[in-house]
């Protein structure tokens, strides 16, 4: 009897919350769940001598050392080498939660656009859930993150499969490691909705229904000026943004850049031929892997093409959409090399990358 009602006890303690009286900031929150410590009197600050814990942050301090060694670093020397100057906005269509690369790519950006079909999901005050449930949404993430640092993509499938189980779930965790592993410092998360007009609306607003939904981040790198990141789960088919404020919401952003990788080949069909002509009228700068908009539809008088790394043959599942005009651009367009992978042909030696800058019209004296 003693020994069951010890065993009783133990298992109570496994399954309590942690504590639930304080609700911790996002930043703290942005902070444990990267394997970072949070502030001394965040209410997460006693979680971080579990074990399960110590050991994500060794994993998680490992693979991004690893990662802004070999990858990230040699990504922003080529950002402040070949794209400057930037605009204010940076839209990244079929994103996911890859604000890793926005940021890398185009640091000064002061509001990011990032899409994708994953909903935003949320995250409850870690410090009322379990042990065990803290361990395992620590476990998903390495998990997510594995194929992003292996492959340079999110394998979309299985992203579902690690994060959805809840209570953490979704995009809105990923963008929180992302933004603190980046060195960023989180003010304030909203949940936002957008109307038809690409309004910005509260989720428990009344008498407007919500086309596209998604999560207001502010943020800044230490004492530099505040940025806006927003996620929005929302359908970029020609159908989906027909009858959706998103492309609204957008516009109102003014000119942009534009960003695209290990899009799917997407942007090569007619159902998403109005995000397409979207980005080639909005953007004044169009970054992206061959995945993206194909060099056909760029007109030259009116776009600057630069091709970077080497254009080889897409990966089998996707060997239809090989552009016979792109491999002539990069043969006879002098390819600058780069040193990175990005995208399906993750390998440096097999990365591609074209910067399509808009021509400025010169006004007539």
């Amino acid at each position: 009897m003693r020994f069951a009602a010890l065993l009783l006890s133990l298992l109570a303690l496994s399954i309590a919350p942690v504590r639930s009286a304080e609700i911790a900031t996002p930043d703290d929150t942005a902070r444990f769940l990267a394997g970072l410590p949070p502030l001394p009197d965040s209410p997460l600050a006693a979680l971080t001598k579990d074990p399960n814990w110590q050991q994500h942050a060794n994993h998680f301090n490992a693979i991004f050392g690893q990662e802004d060694r070999d990858h990230l670093a040699k990504v922003r020397a080529f950002a402040k080498a070949r794209l400057s100057p930037t605009h204010d906005t940076l839209l990244y269509m079929f994103s996911g939660p890859d604000a890793l690369h926005a940021l890398a790519l185009f640091p000064n950006a002061s509001t990011y656009v990032l899409a994708g079909l994953e909903p935003p999901g949320n995250i409850p005050p870690l410090n009322g859930l379990s042990h065990a449930t803290v361990a395992r949404t620590l476990r998903g993430l390495e998990s997510a993150l594995g194929n992003l640092f292996k492959l340079s993509y999110f394998i979309t499938k299985n992203m579902e499969n690690q994060l959805r189980p809840g209570p953490v779930y979704g995009t809105l965790p990923v963008i929180y490691v992302f933004l603190a592993r980046s060195g960023q410092t989180i003010h304030e998360t909203k949940f936002v909705n957008l109307d038809n007009e690409g309004n910005e609306k509260a989720p428990e607003e009344t008498g407007a229904k919500a086309t596209a939904k998604g999560v207001k981040i502010t943020f800044s790198a230490g004492e530099g000026p505040t940025q806006t990141l927003y996620y929005f789960s929302t359908n970029l088919t020609n159908d989906g943004v027909k009858n959706s404020g998103f492309l609204a919401f957008c516009n109102k952003l003014g000119v942009a850049d534009s960003f695209v990788k290990s899009a799917s080949y997407l942007l090569h069909g007619g159902n998403f031929s109005t995000v397409r002509n979207f980005l080639l009228d909005h953007s004044a700068t169009i970054l992206q892997d061959d995945t993206g908009i194909p060099v056909s539809f760029f007109d030259r008088k009116k776009w600057q093409p630069q091709p970077f790394g080497h254009y080889v043959h897409p990966i089998a599942v996707f060997s239809h959409n090989y552009q016979p005009k792109l491999a002539e651009l990069f043969r006879k367009g002098n390819p600058i090399p780069i040193d990175f992978g990005l995208g399906y042909r993750w390998r440096v030696n097999e990365s591609n990358l074209l910067l399509a800058q808009k021509i400025v019209e010169s006004k007539p004296n």
